[in-house]
C-alpha cells in the first residue's frame, strides 16, 4: 500500500507494481480497471477538448498514442472521430507486448487501429505522424527521459502534441486510496494509483522539463483539468 504521509513538495522515488514482471491475465484486469477510472473521472476529456480545438484538415490524422495500454484513449478517439466525420488513421504504441495484445484484443473487430510493441526512443514511424498523444504515461518516467520524450515528439509531431498525466497533490491522492478500496479496484491499482500520483509533476516541473528541451513558454501550455489532470500541449502551425 502507498505511504502514510508522502511528501507532495517532493517527487516520489517510488514503482508501480504494473511497470514489474507479471502474468497477462493479472495485466489485463489491471488495465481494464484503469479504463473504468478514465471513464468515471472523465480522463478523456483533455483529449477531446484538445482534438476539437485543432483545425480541420482535409487529409486524414495520423495520432500516435504513447504508452497505449490498453488502448481506451484510441478506441475514444475514434469515436471523436466517427462523430464528427474527421479521418484519421491511428496507432497505438507500448513497450510491453502483453499490453498491445490486450489493447488489440479489447477493439473490435471492425477496429482499424494499429497496435506496435516498442520503446518511443527506437520507434521508426512508418509513416508521418501528424499528432503525438500519451495518457498516464510520462509520470513513468525520470525527467531526463521525459526531456528525452518532449524532444522526441517535437522531431515527430508534425502538427502538435498532447501529455495528458496527472497532478502531484493531496486531495486525489486520498481519495484516490479510498475510493480504490470501496470500489475494489485490481489490487495494482489500489496500490499504484496513489504512488502515480506522487510520482507525476507540478506545473513548474514542466516548465523546466520544457525548458530543457529547448521549448520556451509560449510554445506550449500547461493546463490543469478537474479531476487531478494536468496536461501540457503544443499546437505546430504548418
Amino acid at each position: 500500500m502507498p505511504r502514510s504521509a508522502p511528501d507532495f513538495s517532493r517527487r516520489a522515488q517510488l514503482t508501480e507494481l504494473m511497470d514489474e514482471p507479471c502474468s497477462r491475465e493479472q495485466l489485463r484486469a489491471c488495465l481494464r480497471d484503469l479504463a473504468r477510472v478514465n471513464r468515471w473521472f472523465m480522463g478523456y476529456r483533455p483529449l477531446l477538448v484538445w482534438l476539437d480545438s485543432l483545425p480541420r484538415r482535409a487529409e486524414p490524422l495520423h495520432i500516435l498514442d504513447v504508452g497505449c495500454g490498453y488502448g481506451d484513449g484510441l478506441r475514444r478517439i475514434a469515436q471523436w472521430a466517427d462523430a464528427r466525420g474527421v479521418a484519421v488513421e491511428l496507432t497505438g504504441l507500448d513497450v510491453n507486448p502483453d499490453a498491445v495484445a490486450i489493447a488489440a484484443e479489447a477493439s473490435p473487430d471492425s477496429s482499424n487501429i494499429e497496435w506496435v510493441c516498442a520503446n518511443v526512443f527506437e520507434y521508426a514511424p512508418r509513416k508521418p505522424i501528424h499528432l503525438v498523444v500519451s495518457s498516464l504515461f510520462t509520470h513513468h518516467l525520470d525527467e531526463a527521459d521525459v526531456v528525452r520524450f518532449l524532444r522526441w515528439m517535437e522531431r515527430h509531431a508534425a502538427l502538435g502534441w498532447l501529455v495528458n498525466d496527472l497532478s502531484r497533490s493531496a486531495v486525489p491522492y486520498y481519495f484516490f486510496c479510498a475510493f480504490s478500496r470501496l470500489a475494489n479496484l485490481h489490487p495494482f491499482v489500489q496500490h499504484d494509483g496513489p504512488v502515480s500520483f506522487e510520482r507525476s509533476f507540478l506545473p513548474q516541473d514542466w516548465q523546466r522539463m520544457c525548458a530543457a528541451a529547448g521549448l520556451s513558454g509560449g510554445d506550449v501550455s500547461i493546463r490543469a483539468y478537474q479531476p487531478a489532470r494536468l496536461c501540457v500541449a503544443r499546437r505546430i502551425t504548418e
